[in-house]
């Protein structure tokens, strides 16, 4: 309801006076006045001035229509046809009073909004043209309105505009602060989420509206119940099966971002909030469900969150240094003033803007949609899509959203691991080729498995066994078929012998698109353009001879250059779950989670578990990184990792150890935890996730440099004394104490003659 507008003719400037009455069933909750001078071109007719191609009189019927249909039906029934007034009027009442003091607040019966941030701009905003198939997020129609009255999406007030709307039509949304400040008072605009919890059930009903983000910690099962959302690049829509999402603080947060659903756009604003309620009531009782119903719009998504508990979280969480690995950071806990709401109750942690986010380049975005169009077009095969850079340039990051964004459109796609000591599914020190078929919506150490073909390489970097190195990853590549695109993720060694490597797998799996990653104006590496591969030599390879009437030369690769632009971009940080042996540890760990039972119950140690016993007859072992006499070899496998490993021959023995006197390139099947060893009896004592029908294919036990976690071996519940496998009395003084270590890779090309050193 508008009144006590008075109109006054002056030089190029009209004077509002404005006072504006929220009502709520007929009841008066809130008055204030707002004076404002604004300067408009105005055409000055009959004695009558003219805003914006309306006449006084014009202004006055609509005023007086207001006034009428305000007696009849509530503001904030947003289903009822004509409840929202003139929009070019509004739109100018709110432009006025912004310029003064922000003052309306929200009215304290309704949903209860979550305030995850500050500085968020409206997430019914939409900038530039709207896309094609999509219903354009401001489009008033007569009968209703819904919460968008924004007919002029380009103006440069919208924002503004839009958050007026929104504290008009959801009058009766409880929440304490006032429309364009933040909940901390520093005069920042929140991104409101609306939240409600079945306490009954254990889980929370999140609605957002198109174009709203909400950024993240914890971990939660999300399922879409209405609309469509985004989460590291990868599309959920309704009808789809639960996704788990973790957000722990050693990555960047993950996001839900509501996004527009072409399919609904045939449905009428009135059908889509309909809808969107219809579903809501099936999951909330009636006071949450009347409450959220308030902030119900015809661009809203409903979304369904529940506690998320795995086998994972239980055996992590247990461990007292990881008890809080799916809470918030260091830095986060410093900023955080978030209170407690639905989503936290479910373990989802809502975060401020301010926090660090995904932070995606154009050139980022370029390269996403480059890639994204050469899978969709590619005629003679599949794309090989090659992602390098130096440390801690975001490659990981980036091939996680590639691979999300392409899942939209593909069944799978697969993936070479080349990083050793970053490995994406697998333990650290292993190479694999795997096919991924479902989202990656968390870190590594979260979506651990066991690809299809995998190689034990036994350490994290590879700089010690080059032609091993090269040689394990021929041996996966034989097993690519080319019927879908795959991604090759590659070590940030970028520098010497680190670089032809590089030169060495464009030319070995014939790339056709390398993305190359970079940060600031430094030069960490020359660009590997199809020019310089030309003349550029490799650790194996040589540039490919000039092209002649016999020989044709092969289709030149496509370069993409992202620049990473995030925060610490090309430096390694200090905080505990950013450093690279955490990481490694946690993808042990999460790996051996495996054993832990799959229903809910008291987490059991490792020592726990029942061993396998394995002849020592049928299984041969070699310790890889380490030189180590034959006599010592069990001593030094005795509690150790060990890759399950399957040679192409047969091992027989007379009852003792057998020995290999070299490391083989064999298939991995996975790990385990060499317990015991019994010499007396032959034995050898594994504790592994394996399944007994892949373990009898098993004749080979490797032993690398990669060590399993400090913490399940300190950390033994249940033992009485001395813990096993953990000493305070080694002396590094002892004669042979220690690893004496074999270089076999950094030897110059001038040198090779002779044996390595």
């Amino acid at each position: 309801m508008f009144s006590g507008h008075s109109h006054h003719k002056t030089t190029g400037l009209v004077t509002y006076r404005i006072t504006i009455r929220l009502l709520q069933n007929g009841a008066l909750f809130k008055k204030f006045k707002v004076a404002a001078v604004r300067q408009e071109n105005m055409k000055v007719a009959n004695g009558g001035a003219t805003a914006r191609g309306r006449s006084s009189g014009e202004i006055r019927k609509a005023k007086k229509k207001t006034q009428s249909h305000a007696q009849k039906t509530s503001l904030v029934n947003s289903d009822s046809p004509g409840t929202s007034p003139d929009t070019a009027m509004a739109k100018k009442y709110y432009q006025l009073s912004s310029r003064g003091q922000h003052s309306l607040k929200r009215l304290k019966s309704g949903a209860r909004p979550v305030y995850p941030g500050q500085g968020q701009t409206s997430p019914a905003r939409t900038k530039g043209k709207a896309k094609p198939g999509t219903a354009d997020p401001h489009t008033h129609t007569n009968g209703g309105a819904g919460q968008h009255l924004l007919t002029e999406s380009s103006s440069e007030d919208s924002e503004y505009w839009t958050a007026f709307a929104r504290s008009v039509l959801q009058n009766g949304v409880e929440g304490e602060c006032p429309v364009g400040a933040a909940p901390d008072g520093k005069g920042e605009e929140p991104a409101l989420y609306h939240a409600e919890r079945d306490d009954v059930h254990n889980r929370t009903v999140l609605l957002m509206q198109q174009g709203q983000r909400l950024k993240f910690r914890g971990k939660a099962l999300l399922t879409c119940l209405y609309g469509r959302v985004e989460v590291m690049g990868f599309t959920i829509e309704e009808g789809q099966q639960p996704y788990p999402v973790f957000s722990p603080p050693t990555h960047c947060p993950l996001s839900i971002i509501a996004t527009g659903n072409s399919s609904l756009i045939s449905k009428t604003h009135k059908e889509r909030r309909l809808e969107a309620k219809n579903i809501i009531r099936k999951y909330l009782s009636l006071d949450p469900r009347k409450r959220l119903y308030t902030a119900v719009g015809f661009d809203s998504c409903v979304v369904l969150l529940e506690p998320l508990d795995t086998p994972l979280t239980r055996f992590l969480t247990s461990l007292p240094e990881h008890r809080e690995l799916f809470g918030l950071s260091s830095r986060e806990l410093d900023q955080s003033s978030v209170p407690d709401c639905p989503l936290s109750a479910v373990g989802l942690i809502p975060l401020h803007s301010s926090s660090e986010s995904l932070v995606m380049s154009q050139s980022y975005r370029t390269a996403i949609s480059s890639l994204l169009h050469a899978c969709a077009e590619e005629s003679d095969g599949c794309p090989v899509i090659l992602v390098c850079g130096a440390k801690n340039t975001g490659k990981s990051t980036f091939i996680r959203h590639l691979i999300n964004t392409l899942l939209n459109h593909t069944a799978s796609v697969d993936y070479l691991e080349c990083d050793l000591g970053q490995t994406e599914f697998t333990p650290p020190g292993c190479l694999s080729l795997f096919t991924v078929t479902e989202p990656l919506l968390g870190a590594p150490f979260t979506h651990q498995c066991t690809p299809e073909h995998m190689v034990f390489f036994g350490e994290t970097s590879c700089e010690r066994d080059l032609d091993r190195y090269l040689e394990s990853l021929k041996f996966l590549w034989r097993s690519y078929s080319r019927e879908t695109p795959v991604i090759i993720n590659t070590m940030g060694w970028v520098k010497g012998f680190g670089f032809q490597l590089l030169v060495d797998f464009i030319r070995l799996f014939s790339v056709t698109h390398v993305v190359q990653l970079s940060y600031s104006s430094t030069i960490q590496c020359p660009d590997l353009t199809p020019a310089f591969l030309s003349t550029a030599p490799g650790w194996q390879t040589r540039p490919p001879a000039p092209p002649t009437v016999e020989h044709v030369a092969p289709q030149p690769h496509v370069l993409l250059s992202v620049q990473s632009e995030f925060e610490g971009a090309g430096t390694v940080s200090n905080m505990r779950y950013h450093r690279s042996n955490i990481m490694r540890d946690l993808a042990l760990l999460g790996y051996f989670s495996q054993m832990q039972a799959p229903e809910s119950g008291p987490v059991r140690p490792l020592h726990c578990f029942t061993p396998y016993q394995v002849p020592m007859s049928a299984v041969a072992v070699r310790v890889m990184h380490s030189e180590v006499a034959p006599l010592h070899t069990l001593y030094a496998a005795n509690g150790s990792l060990v890759g399950l490993c399957c040679l192409g021959e047969r091992v027989g023995g007379s009852g003792g150890p057998v020995l290999l006197s070299h490391t083989p390139v064999c298939h991995c099947v996975g790990f385990g935890i060499l317990r015991g060893v019994d010499t007396a009896r032959g034995l050898y004592f594994l504790v592994t996730p394996v399944a007994p029908s892949v373990l009898r294919q098993v004749n080979c036990l490797l032993m690398g440099g990669v060590t399993l976690p400090h913490t399940l071996l300190r950390v033994q519940r249940g033992i009485e004394g001395e813990k096993p496998y953990v000493t305070m009395e080694y002396s590094f003084e002892l004669t042979g104490a220690g690893k004496m270590k074999v270089f076999k890779g950094l030897v110059r090309r001038e040198h090779m003659g002779g044996s390595g050193h």
